[in-house]
């Protein structure tokens, strides 16, 4: 059989063809442009998406009004939050927004639901991929806790960064990302450029000493 987006998934490449053909007349690729609300809190999950290019970022809303940065979903994965839901039959408590323009399959309800229920493959594809974003979403919970805030962002702006070293990030948008004050990002950061390890300009963030951030890093025994 010809490839199609369906051996995008290293998961579902086993589907049997039957199953694959169900798959693919059941569901459509749609595409966003940057910035688009995908879901947000309140919202019913009425499609199980899984992206091809793209990330979408997703955050929640505390009780004091601060947004949270939960987690991305990148091109050859789905979102953990949409299943839960779906699974569920519960509306998002978070909200999803493409950083990015965005190339998804969106795989409505019925669909899924089918799937799930008569397919072995599939529904494996589907646990396996939540256990993995639980398990990231427990690591996120313990760097909150435990980990040291200037450990955690040298990690974030390698996370971040461009081909050219340059973070494209406010002080507010890596306080979201985060989960802390727009002020303590800018005193770590400062601290940051004081040892040389990058340069600020409005709205960017340039790596000067890769290799500092990545000692600091791996002094903590964080992974970056």
């Amino acid at each position: 059989m010809t490839d199609t987006w369906i051996d995008t998934f290293k998961g579902l490449r086993r589907l049997p063809d039957d199953i694959r053909t169900d798959l693919e007349t059941g569901s459509q690729i749609v595409t966003v442009p940057p910035g688009t609300q995908i879901f947000a809190p309140g919202q019913t999950a009425d499609n199980l998406w899984l992206l091809l290019e793209g990330t979408v970022k997703v955050q929640q809303k505390s009780e004091t009004g601060r947004d949270v940065f939960l987690y991305r979903v990148h091109g050859g994965e789905s979102c953990v939050l949409t299943t839960a839901c779906m699974l569920a039959f519960e509306d998002y408590a978070a909200e999803g927004t493409s950083e990015t323009e965005v190339k998804a399959v969106a795989i409505p309800r019925k669909t899924f639901d089918d799937l799930v229920a008569k397919s072995p493959v599939f529904r494996e594809f589907v646990f396996t991929a939540y256990s993995r974003r639980i398990t990231d979403l427990f690591t996120l919970i313990d760097d909150i806790v435990f980990q040291r805030m200037d450990v955690r962002l040298a990690s974030r702006l390698l996370e971040l960064v461009d081909d050219k070293n340059v973070v494209h990030a406010t002080h507010a948008i890596l306080g979201t990302e985060l989960g802390t004050a727009r002020e303590v990002i800018s005193r770590t950061l400062a601290e940051f450029q004081r040892r040389g390890w990058i340069e600020q300009s409005r709205g960017e963030v340039h790596l000067v000493d890769v290799d500092g951030l990545e000692r600091l890093v791996r002094s903590s025994g964080a992974q970056s």
